[in-house]
């Protein structure tokens, strides 16, 4: 349920959906009242707010209301709920925008939402990027937490640390044998192809620097699935780096195996939020911070 001013509720359901007609639908209004109603409030503050394109994205006016909207929109849901208890759950429920790379999402992450759910009936809404770059969604306004590489607050919010994410770098045997028959060096990994989640992903560069300091060019599969990772090098696509927690099954099975067993890759992780005090954030960092320490650390 949209609880924020009809105009407000529109502009937000419009980038949230990503079109006038889908925020229509989540808001049981015409296309065309949505419509209205950002422009009347685009006159009320004398400013474009909106890019009316499919996918919709917000003006820099528009960003920096995004960015005090999202935090006005869960403390009012949780002023309400403090109201009106008998109704907190199914009628003052909003979504809560977060922002979380794939690895985590995979590994921790769906443990911490379902726990946060079932003791407090939140939504969630999910969006996923790597992540050196899930910070950008916060600041953008778009979300109200984000799981990030990044240790340094930005302003207005607060970050707590999760743990690092530890990564192994993993191929089937057959792919070893055929790719590293003299072991992991600047000959082999220029040869052997690598899988890469997609283009922002530079954890697979990272480990060659690591292992050698030559320029290489070594041919490449773009895979953006976390789990598909370690099936694909199951298969003998290629090699990659893959959470430590998604692998332990197929490494016991003997299904693949590390390429360096002595030289991981370390990810520290936080969650960045909101600054506000919200009682919801305090609880979706809580409840991260277990999880994380439970699966990750």
């Amino acid at each position: 349920m949209d609880l924020i001013h009809p105009q407000l509720a529109a502009f937000s359901a419009a980038l949230d959906e990503g079109s006038f007609d889908a925020a229509a639908r989540r808001l049981s209004i015409t296309p065309s009242a949505v419509s209205q109603r950002i422009k009347s409030l685009e006159d009320r503050l004398g400013q474009v707010l909106l890019v009316r394109q499919v996918p919709c994205r917000p003006t820099p006016a528009g960003q920096r209301l995004l960015q005090r909207l999202q935090p006005m929109k869960v403390l009012e849901a949780e002023a309400l709920a403090d109201l009106h208890p008998e109704q907190a759950g199914p009628f003052f429920s909003i979504a809560v925008a977060i922002a979380v790379n794939d690895d985590s999402l995979q590994t921790w992450v769906l443990d911490a939402l379902a726990a946060l759910h079932r003791e407090h009936g939140y939504l969630f809404d999910v969006r996923v990027d790597d992540q050196d770059h899930t910070l950008a969604l916060l600041q953008d306004g778009a979300v109200l937490g984000a799981v990030t590489s990044q240790a340094t607050p930005l302003k207005g919010c607060s970050v707590v640390p999760l743990g690092s994410m530890r990564y192994r770098a993993i191929a089937s045997p057959a792919f070893v044998k055929a790719y590293f028959p003299s072991g992991v060096n600047a000959i082999s990994l220029s040869k052997a192809p690598m899988l890469i989640f997609n283009r922002k992903d530079e954890l697979q560069w990272r480990f060659l620097r690591r292992i050698t300091k030559a320029r290489l060019n070594p041919p490449v599969h773009y895979l953006p699935s976390s789990t598909g990772f370690v099936d694909a090098a199951r298969l003998g696509l290629g090699w990659c780096l893959a959470p430590e927690a998604l692998i332990k099954q197929a490494v016991a099975a003997k299904h693949i195996v590390t390429l360096d067993q002595e030289r991981p890759v370390e990810v520290p992780l936080y969650w960045q939020h909101s600054g506000v005090r919200s009682a919801t954030l305090q609880a979706v960092a809580r409840t991260f911070v277990d999880a994380a320490k439970a699966r990750m650390n």
